[in-house]
């Protein structure tokens, strides 16, 4: 695979066959814009173990940021098992999200027939707008 980057904020990928030129916008793929309806895997390594790594399969990035709160959520639980209701806000589970030694997510682009990785950064800014959607 080539990159070749001849125009600002554009990225053309050659998969060896010209017929399999892709131009790609930077916003595109920094923004997640292209991402929503994809099939996503979150990577995540909980602590400093090597063999805590482990991932989880989603058909959609709301899904998958969905999976992520669930997470968090079963953590809260597992900490206070006496408590029936539990409430938290964004800022704890961006604390979550970065105490753990690694999360990442592969979103699938049909464009580039590619997962493109994102993110602690990129997943916590797409769980908060998942869940001001959700509010709304």
């Amino acid at each position: 695979m080539q990159y070749r980057n001849r125009m600002p904020n554009v990225i053309f990928i050659n998969f060896g066959d010209w017929s399999l030129l892709r131009r790609i916008t930077l916003t595109d793929l920094c923004s997640g814009t292209m991402a929503e309806g994809k099939h996503t895997i979150i990577l995540l390594q909980p602590t400093a173990n090597k063999t805590s790594r482990t991932f989880l399969d989603f058909e959609t990035v709301p899904l998958a940021m969905d999976g992520v709160c669930q997470l968090f959520e079963k953590r809260l639980k597992d900490l206070n098992p006496t408590m029936r209701n539990i409430t938290y806000d964004i800022t704890d589970l961006y604390t979550y999200i970065d105490q753990l030694a690694d999360m990442s997510a592969l979103v699938y682009s049909p464009q580039v027939n590619a997962y493109l990785p994102y993110n602690k950064e990129w997943i916590k800014k797409r769980a908060f707008a998942h869940l001001k959607r959700q509010a709304q």
